[in-house]
């Protein structure tokens, strides 16, 4: 497993780093395949803030986010949330390889219980526009995301609202 750590508006330590790799460490128990922990440490408004994500072979992303008053509570908080995540998306798995061949509903389709299903499609064209102009496109129809294409790189991007008042931009890479 790689880890890397870093902070924002604080110092990491020897000793945080420390704590980071071998809580985060641990994780690797669940996966065969070798995976990437990237952690950002920060501190915002007297919050001790950890933000972890782990980046799966086959582009599968999972992402915890914990604040407490005390950072190293943080970073065990967020791995707890990790593990947490990391057996449900197993039991799924799980769950979907044991249902292959298994139950089989009226038409044809396998029943599963409990599994987030596709409810609405959504068709919609895009112009290239530049993501500031997204952004305001965004606000404008109150929504907490905006898919564009980007008219500098040519390629479709998204805008999304982050905590405080922030906002994100995803640029896919295929």
């Amino acid at each position: 497993m790689r880890i890397t750590t870093w902070g924002r508006n604080i110092n990491v330590t020897d000793a945080l780093r420390a704590h980071v790799e071998k809580k985060i460490g641990k994780i690797g128990k669940y996966f065969e395949e070798n995976i990437e922990a990237q952690v950002t440490l920060s501190v915002e408004k007297g919050a001790h803030v950890v933000e972890a994500m782990l980046l799966l072979n086959g582009g599968m992303l999972i992402r915890a986010e914990e604040k407490s008053p005390d950072m190293y509570a943080s970073i065990d908080m967020v791995v707890e949330k990790l593990e947490r995540q990391i057996r449900k998306y197993k039991t799924r798995i799980n769950r979907k390889a044991r249902l292959v061949g298994g139950i089989i509903g009226e038409e044809g389709k396998s029943v599963e219980e409990d599994e987030p299903r596709i409810v609405k499609t959504k068709r919609f064209p895009i112009k290239p526009m530049l993501p500031d102009e997204a952004v305001l496109q965004m606000n404008l129809l109150q929504h907490d995301f905006y898919v564009f294409i980007n008219a500098e790189t040519n390629e479709a991007n998204v805008v999304y609202r982050r905590k405080y008042g922030n906002y994100g931009l995803i640029e896919p890479q295929i």
